[in-house]
Parts: C-alpha cells; sequence; structure tokens
C-alpha cells in the first residue's frame, strides 16, 4: 500500500468514527483532505498527477450523486466517496463504490434485521418501485433522509469496506 492508500485509508477510518458517532461527515474533513490529495498528486514524487486526483475525485462524487438526488443517501457520504477518489484514482474508486454499495446492502440488511424493519424495508421498496413506475425517477418525499422515519445508515462503514476490499485485491 501506498503514501496515498495509506491517506485514503486514514481518511475513512476518521469518516466511519464521525458517522457511527453523529451521523455526519464533516465538511472540514472531506475538503480539507480532498485538497491535500491534489497537493500531494501534484508535489510529492510518487503522486500520480493533478489529473489522476482531479478525475479521482470527480468520478468519486458522480458515482453516488444519483443516490443523494433522490434523497436516498447524505451529502457526507458523496463528498467522502470524492475525497477517497481524489486519494487513490479513478479507477479504484469504480471498485470502492462497487464493493461499497455490496457492503451497504449487507449493512442495510444487519440494521434492519436488528431493528425489527425488514417487512416495512421491503414494503418501502416495492411502493418507491411503483412511485418511480407513475411519477417517473425522483425523490419520493415519504422515503428519503428528510423523512422522520427513515432509516440511517453510518454509509461511511460501507465505504470504508469497498476501499478495503478494493485495496486488498491489488
Amino acid at each position: 500500500m501506498g503514501i496515498a492508500e495509506g491517506f485514503a485509508v486514514a481518511l475513512a477510518f476518521v469518516a466511519c468514527l464521525y458517522d457511527v458517532s453523529t451521523s455526519r461527515i464533516p465538511n472540514k474533513l472531506t475538503f480539507t483532505t480532498a485538497a491535500l490529495a491534489m497537493l500531494f498528486h501534484v508535489f510529492a514524487p510518487t503522486g500520480a498527477g493533478l489529473s489522476h486526483a482531479a478525475l479521482g475525485l470527480i468520478v468519486g462524487l458522480l458515482l453516488f450523486f444519483p443516490a443523494f438526488a433522490l434523497g436516498a443517501m447524505g451529502a457526507g457520504d458523496v463528498k467522502l466517496m470524492a475525497a477517497v477518489g481524489a486519494w487513490i484514482g479513478a479507477g479504484p474508486i469504480v471498485y470502492v463504490a462497487l464493493y461499497g454499495s455490496i457492503a451497504g446492502g449487507v449493512l442495510a440488511l444487519i440494521v434492519a434485521l436488528r431493528q425489527r424493519y425488514l417487512k416495512q424495508a421491503l414494503t418501502n421498496v416495492k411502493m418507491l418501485l411503483t412511485y418511480w413506475w407513475v411519477e417517473g425517477i425522483k425523490p419520493f418525499p415519504a422515503l428519503t433522509l428528510e423523512s422522520k422515519d427513515s432509516l440511517r445508515l453510518p454509509y461511511a462503514l460501507a465505504i470504508a469496506a469497498g476501499l478495503a476490499v478494493t485495496l486488498w485485491q491489488r
């Protein structure tokens, strides 16, 4: 594991601590580390260049932005993906998103089972798909993060798991 990957792991670890304890990932953490990633890749002897960091940031941002736009994910999670992408690049961040989504599904299932929410979660999926079929793909107000009954997941854990699997497979 290189220096950039080490910083990405440290970022994910700190984000997990914040997300689990406060249900938030601070902008100071994501913006600062994304800027540091840009500087690292430009000036460090082992850096891959500004285009590597910028493309990783953009791809990381775009991968989870649709979920945010639909009200299914918080902005902190999207910014965390962008910051991690700035450290590790565009190719690896796609795998982080893929493995992180699988981990997020497992996390959601565990939380739903522990909270006795699985039946309601499946009902919500059916309602959401019906809503999208009738209204088109747009946020369903009853099932967004702003809804008082919504179940929240510390998704930084899933992103960290996706990062771990991605780095392990290298």
